[in-house]
């Protein structure tokens, strides 16, 4: 092999590398910020129905996004026609099919069931993805990520107390999320991740505010008024920032690799839970930072 082509193989393994760790970053920062989600969310409840919270932290996520666009003076791809229909596909599948469950769980079953079982998407990533889709993953990533969700679900354990209807609709979002994440990968080939989040939040928004509207229409503006700061994060940090980190770390990683990541979500969320609403970590809790700690160094290693 010449010393061109030996430096020219070189180079495209840093960048592999690079791009693999920048995938990583992102999809563990997304986490981050995601592990604020089931508090926020229960907390908007206090004034505000599943359907209108969700409308109008998609259009307020939507609101975000066309800012990023004009910024970046990228408006011409939010009508190319190539990649329209994936972000629509997506569109379908996470921003209202998934999402609607989700917010609807959080109203009939607790935060941390939801928690537990929405790592059955790992599962049904690996279904889709590695399966299906012949997408390849290593040995110490599989490994990595059974770690990661043996540590979740020794987190979430002692929070299960049975089957209800809330635990159903968080397992049908798990099953759904897959052929959203599928479909955005798709589309993020074409155009840039807040393209697809434009377009997604901002349909997705509409859609819901008119389900809204046919099955409650009972809209009390002083009952949104009092939920603006809860709103707004979510519609700025949840759905929106923390999308963008998700689409961009998906586009260079493994779906079940970044599931397996954002499994760390939950000790976030017990955390925020203990200083929000002052519930104390157990044992169990704390236990389980062990595999999660492994399982991460272990997707970590290319």
């Amino acid at each position: 092999m010449s010393l061109n082509s030996q430096t020219s193989s070189m180079k495209s393994m840093i960048s592999k590398i690079s791009d693999e760790r920048a995938g990583e970053l992102s999809i563990g920062f997304a986490s981050l910020l995601w592990g604020l989600f089931p508090v926020i969310t229960v907390l908007s409840y206090n004034k505000l129905s599943p359907l209108l919270s969700l409308s109008i932290s998609s259009l307020v996520a939507g609101l975000f996004f066309g800012l990023v666009i004009t910024l970046k003076n990228k408006w011409p791809d939010v009508f190319k026609r190539s990649a329209l229909v994936n972000i629509l596909l997506a569109t379908l599948f996470t921003g209202v099919l998934y999402y609607c469950f989700v917010f609807f769980s959080l109203r009939y079953t607790t935060s941390g069931n939801v928690s537990i079982i929405s790592l059955s998407e790992v599962f049904f990533s690996y279904l889709f993805f590695h399966i299906l889709k012949k997408e390849y993953i290593s040995r110490n990533h599989l490994l990595g990520s059974i770690l990661v969700v043996l540590g979740a679900l020794i987190v979430l354990y002692p929070n299960l107390h049975g089957f209800h209807k809330g635990d159903f609709l968080i397992l049908v979002a798990s099953m759904i999320a897959p052929f959203g994440n599928f479909f955005a990968r798709k589309a993020r080939k074409e155009v840039g991740s807040e393209i697809i989040m434009f377009v997604r939040s901002i349909l997705a928004g509409l859609f819901i505010f008119a389900l809204y509207i046919i099955f409650d229409n009972n809209i009390l503006y002083i009952d949104i008024k009092s939920s603006t700061l809860f709103l707004l994060t979510n519609g700025l940090l949840l759905l929106g920032f923390s999308k963008i980190l998700w689409i961009e770390g998906i586009h260079r990683i493994a779906v079940t690799k970044a599931n397996a990541i954002s499994s760390l979500s939950p000790l976030i969320t017990l955390f925020v839970a203990w200083i929000v609403l002052k519930q104390v970590p157990t044992l169990w809790q704390l236990t389980a930072i062990v595999p999660m700690f492994f399982g991460v160094r272990l997707l970590s290693k290319m």
